[in-house]
């Protein structure tokens, strides 16, 4: 079985721990996955959310935490193994936090909800390595194509997210009418990719993501051409995962109708549980008060509630007030787990 090499390190196995934000994928679960021989990763989505200054100042509180987050999550992995974070270009901030990641020597950056145009000029002459996520061949082509003219980079590694992802969706809504396939784009990608490798000398692991459940799915997208797959939903049930227990239980209680697409004040669609939250907001908006500059697409005169409020709530176990974010598949959830049974469980097969 072949991991998934970053730089001069490498996975045991050939799977990424998708990071969940705000505050479900932090140094507790990230660290163990690593620990476990998978590649953590770390949501910086309002990171700093436990702060004491953070509604004073949520950027300052935001950096504070990275630092604090990577350290932790190091002490528990080790040093050798790989540890991930993910950024999302549509953060205000954006330049701040892949900066202030990179000066913790972070070993990767997952980056998406956006086009990372300028990635590459944050991480050159580091140890640190960059990889988009795209929803598309021709989004792909386009970064890489970016990435290689203005600053001579190659990307690190690709993530594939597919339609059937949870959170926030690299798609339209019309997209997503169109049930676009992960199998179909991951194979146009990799054909693609095989291309750009020849060209440039270099090994760029293509990863898939979005609805990936068991490891009869990872087999499947290994034998296409990934050098791994994504996953976060299975990884909320775990006994480290650092959300509170309140939002585990809300994912083994789910039920298939209960998965429902919204509309983000980010501006994007998202999947995520039809909650009393969900079902009472868009019938009563919020009146925004209090603005933690966030997103850069959010407006608060028009937004009908605070995702960073909602997210929060999640986390914190506040679950009439929360959005829930989740994958298309977490209806099948049934136990909550250790990452080592779930490690074994995921590669039983591989």
């Amino acid at each position: 079985m072949k991991g998934i090499k970053i730089g001069n390190k490498k996975s045991k196995y050939p799977i990424i721990q998708g990071g969940m934000g705000v505050g479900i994928s932090l140094h507790k679960l990230a660290g163990t996955v690593s620990k476990e021989g998978g590649i953590g990763v770390i949501s910086t989505a309002d990171i700093g959310f436990k702060e004491n200054d953070f509604k004073e100042n949520s950027l300052k509180a935001n950096l504070r935490a990275i630092g604090k987050e990577i350290k932790a999550a190091r002490k528990i992995a080790g040093e050798d193994k790989i540890l991930g974070v993910n950024i999302m270009v549509a953060l205000r901030n954006y330049a701040e936090i892949v900066k202030e990641c990179v000066k913790n020597k972070i070993d990767l950056i997952i980056s998406g909800a956006g086009i990372p145009k300028e990635l590459p000029e944050y991480v050159k002459g580091t140890s640190t390595k960059i990889a988009p996520i795209v929803s598309s061949l021709r989004c792909c082509k386009l970064i890489v194509k970016h990435w290689i003219d203005k600053y001579n980079y190659v990307p690190d590694m690709i993530v594939i997210e597919g339609p059937e992802a949870g959170g926030h969706l690299g798609f339209k809504e019309e997209e997503l009418k169109e049930k676009p396939s992960l199998e179909n784009i991951t194979t146009d990608i990799v054909s693609y990719i095989k291309d750009v490798e020849k060209e440039t000398g270099k090994d760029i692991p293509v990863i898939s993501a979005g609805g990936i459940y068991d490891s009869k799915d990872i087999k499947k997208y290994l034998s296409l051409g990934a050098s791994g797959v994504q996953m976060a939903t299975r990884f909320v049930a775990t006994k480290e995962c650092d959300a509170d227990i309140k939002f585990k239980e809300a994912y083994l209680k789910a039920k298939k109708e209960d998965v429902r697409i919204i509309k983000s004040p980010v501006g994007m669609p998202g999947r995520a549980l039809n909650n009393s939250f969900i079902k009472r907001i868009y019938e009563n908006p919020e009146k925004i008060t209090k603005c933690y500059g966030c997103i850069k697409t959010c407006d608060m005169t028009k937004t009908p509630y605070c995702i960073t409020k909602a997210l929060i709530n999640a986390a914190l176990g506040n679950m009439d007030n929360a959005l829930i974010f989740c994958g298309s598949n977490v209806d099948k959830i049934n136990k909550i787990v250790t990452v080592k049974e779930l490690m074994k469980e995921l590669t039983s097969e591989l």
